[in-house]
């Protein structure tokens, strides 16, 4: 029976995520310890007491969800339970790579502490934003786009489940997106709290930036656990291909929804989310409902399933 860990993305964050399993595991807190000297600041106290405005920038919330899915994933390890397959949403993509033992817990820390610096400094150097639609296919989101663009950027960048589509863009689009979406019978369309236009062209200088940090961090070819790609819903083959991948995300859509298809048609059964919130365990349910995710996110639900 297949296995797959699946690990968060920017937005899981909360208050007070990973302090339980510090406070019973001293692996975990060995953990923290280790990323409050990598990233050079108090790390853990963001996690566990905030504020939350700051744990909730993107420069604090990427490296902070990338260490609690770590100590949950070592937790898991030492109770034996092993990936066939690996995969993680936007940022969750490097706790993946890292779960199948391609990059080590400190590089994928640091590379997280540039993604999330570089981005802030692309949103903070533009005007962009997010906009959750739902109740659209494809084809109707495109066409929203069309008429609430007006000549400025607004395109669908998170493929997440049927019915949920992220579209990113200037923030003029994406509040014409909001407006607009009746007109195309979506059931919702929700402006995100979110710094920028992620995975868009808006991100450029990010992509850039990360470019030059991943060509000097060390990246082992995949092995026997392999990892899906977000932006092509393919597994990455080669260390070149896993660098050339983590760049083009920061640009381009997520297929999140192609992904786990992949896995399914694959005959994977048995799905863990591992981090803070359960926003996979939700996408999950509605791209294959029979489907069982198990969620490890806190103390209580790491210890059902580690006894």
């Amino acid at each position: 029976m297949k296995t797959a860990f699946l690990f968060p993305g920017q937005g899981a964050q909360y208050v007070g995520m990973g302090k339980d399993i510090a406070e019973q595991y001293p692996q975990a807190q060995a953990l923290f310890d280790k990323a409050n000297e990598i990233v050079g600041y108090d790390l853990r106290q963001i996690c566990f007491e905030g504020p939350e405005d700051k744990l909730n920038s993107t420069t604090y919330s990427q490296p902070a969800i990338f260490t609690v899915s770590a100590a949950l994933l070592a937790m898991v390890r030492e109770a034996g339970i092993v990936p066939d397959v690996t995969a993680g949403l936007s940022m969750g993509e490097y706790t993946a790579l890292y779960a199948a033992g391609v990059i080590s817990f400190e590089d994928g820390l640091k590379l997280v502490q540039k993604r999330g610096q570089a981005m802030q400094a692309a949103a903070d150097a533009s005007e962009g934003s997010m906009v959750s639609v739902l109740g659209l296919d494809e084809e109707k989101v495109n066409a929203l786009c069309a008429e609430a663009a007006q000549g400025e950027l607004l395109v669908p960048v998170n493929f997440n489940c049927p019915g949920q589509i992220v579209v990113s863009g200037t923030v003029a689009a994406c509040q014409r997106a909001v407006e607009l979406a009746p007109k195309y019978d979506a059931i919702k369309a929700v402006q995100l709290s979110v710094a920028g236009a992620f995975h868009s062209d808006m991100m450029k200088p990010a992509a850039d930036e990360l470019a030059a940090a991943l060509a000097e961090c060390p990246i082992q070819d995949p092995a026997e656990t392999k990892a899906i790609a977000n932006i092509t819903a393919d597994y990455y083959t080669s260390a070149d291909d896993i660098r050339q991948g983590l760049v083009k995300q920061l640009i381009a859509p997520i297929l999140w929804q192609n992904c786990m298809q992949v896995f399914l048609d694959a005959g994977v059964e048995n799905y863990y989310e591992i981090g803070p919130g359960r926003v996979l365990t939700g996408l999950m349910r509605r791209i294959h409902r029979k489907t069982r995710v198990t969620n490890v996110s806190d103390a209580a639900s790491l210890q059902k399933v580690i006894g």
